[in-house]
């Protein structure tokens, strides 16, 4: 019998994914195409579509031969490697989890004290935007993920096309825009913005277990990653055919009316009160995603040091109880409990548990007075030092974008899927395709370290501010291109 195309199982699962990819990453989109033109922009972008589609397919297509224990990513990094492949996984999603709310922190002190100009400086901003979510943060599960992660991509959808609209509409009847001076440097800087845009590849084992039908997956995710793709290359495309290389970054702080001269960035006169729905958009989308970003993060903690969420039968997944046959795998988990909550979305986010617990008995850990204290006392510290982070940071945002984006993103939702899918299926992959496998990791690991390297060094360097378009030649370095006041800077 025929089955739909998509049906409406495949249709939620694809918006899982969506909400969960279509983010801050977005934002410096238009910066990639200002940095490398748009010939190698575009390609870039190309690139990085295949590499990331073909990493996620490939961590599906592991996934399809893995036993019912194998749930989370952790758990596929440890059948294909064993304990070193869950420390890998673990600690590069770590990583995203921790550093990924310092880039949300920067960006909402940022946009704060640009909306409420003359009033506290971005570090205050940053601390009451803290102050803000705690109350979500000290909550002790997220239940709802799905529900919050759409609000947030909604945010951030709409401050996307309010942001294209107010530059249209800004730079109507413009001359040819300046193409950027090359610099190799400035084009593979490129490559973490671009990684930190896709960001996928982790959700997937989660994701997938919840499906009737795993083997759809890989239609799934090659729609819903190639259609984000084609988004992304359209908000380049208008972005950067009406600035060219003058868009530093960021395309929110461009369209951005200053509060005493009424222009922006750009030079031309932008209603404030749209601009502020745009920043309100994206606001929303990182007030969310902060909250939703730490919780893995506390759940893996609190087992770490506090002790709590252990498991009293661990399942060793290269042992060879999962070799057996389905029933005998079955039979040694159902000492466990398996059930998983509603929302796709809340057992996507979870780091490194080998299966979950049921909702209502991870909320009954919490109740204990005596651990309240202790995770409350964890989760403000944890808060707390990425607070300082961010202050140290604060003037670095895409310095700070790019560097995690090119570590620990491009290193798991790249690097690990690929290698997974080689040590497992190696003797099943045709040659052309293990070549091509190779090449993304090779390119992606090279890309990967020397973008690592260069942002990092930019984040202890002090900013230079002396070019507001970086990107362009010396000619359009300091000077508007079109700018019908005249004004120069």
């Amino acid at each position: 019998m025929k089955t739909a195309f998509l049906t409406l199982e495949d249709l939620k699962i694809a918006l899982n994914l969506f909400c969960c990819v279509y983010g801050i990453g977005t934002l410096g989109m238009p910066g990639n195409f200002s940095r490398a033109g748009p010939l190698i922009g575009t390609g870039a972008l190309i690139f990085m579509t295949c590499a990331n589609v073909y990493a996620s397919v490939a961590c599906s297509r592991v996934m399809l031969g893995a036993p019912a224990s194998v749930r989370t990513f952790g758990d596929l990094g440890e059948m294909c490697m064993g304990k070193a492949g869950r420390f890998l996984v673990v600690s590069s999603q770590m990583a995203v989890c921790l550093l990924g709310p310092c880039v949300f922190l920067v960006l909402g002190g940022t946009l704060l004290s640009s909306m409420f100009a003359n009033t506290f400086s971005q570090v205050t901003w940053l601390i009451i935007m803290v102050i803000s979510v705690m109350p979500v943060c000290l909550t002790p599960t997220l239940k709802e993920g799905a529900g919050a992660a759409f609000a947030g991509c909604a945010g951030t959808i709409a401050a996307d096309v309010i942001g294209i609209i107010v530059l249209l509409s800004g730079m109507k009847g413009h001359p040819s825009v300046p193409a950027p001076e090359f610099r190799i440097e400035q084009v593979l800087g490129a490559f973490g913005n671009l990684s930190l845009a896709f960001s996928a590849g982790v959700l997937i084992p989660a994701l997938q277990r919840q499906h009737s039908d795993p083997s759809k997956m890989p239609r799934i995710i090659f729609i819903t990653m190639t259609s984000i793709s084609c988004l992304f290359l359209a908000l380049s495309i208008l972005a950067y055919s009406t600035v060219g290389c003058q868009i530093s970054g960021n395309l929110l702080f461009s369209i951005f009316p200053d509060s005493a001269t009424g222009l922006t960035a750009l030079g031309f006169q932008a209603d404030r009160g749209v601009a502020v729905l745009a920043y309100l958009g994206m606001q929303l989308h990182i007030t969310i995603a902060f909250a939703v970003f730490l919780h893995p993060a506390f759940y893996t903690l609190e087992r770490l040091i506090i002790g709590m969420h252990q498991q009293p039968s661990y399942v060793d997944i290269e042992s060879e109880r999962v070799q057996r046959s389905a029933a005998t795998t079955h039979y040694a988990i159902s000492k466990r409990i398996i059930q998983t909550d509603d929302s796709v979305l809340s057992s996507a986010l979870v780091i490194d548990s080998v299966l979950p617990t049921t909702y209502e008995e991870e909320l009954a850990e919490y109740r204990n007075a005596a651990v309240a204290f202790k995770y409350i006392t964890l989760r403000i510290v944890l808060i707390g030092t990425l607070v300082a982070v961010a202050i140290v940071f604060h003037d670095h945002l895409s310095d700070f974008m790019d560097f995690i984006g090119a570590s620990c993103i491009s290193l798991s939702c790249i690097v690990l899927p690929i290698l997974f899918y080689l040590k497992k299926l190696w003797a099943e992959i045709p040659l052309y395709e293990k070549t091509f496998a190779i090449v993304i990791l090779v390119v992606c690991s090279l890309l990967g370290c020397y973008v690592t390297y260069r942002s990092g060094v930019e984040l202890f360097t002090k900013p230079d501010h002396s070019k507001p378009f970086p990107f362009c030649a010396a000619e359009f370095d300091k000077t508007l291109y079109y700018n019908s006041s005249s004004h120069r800077f």
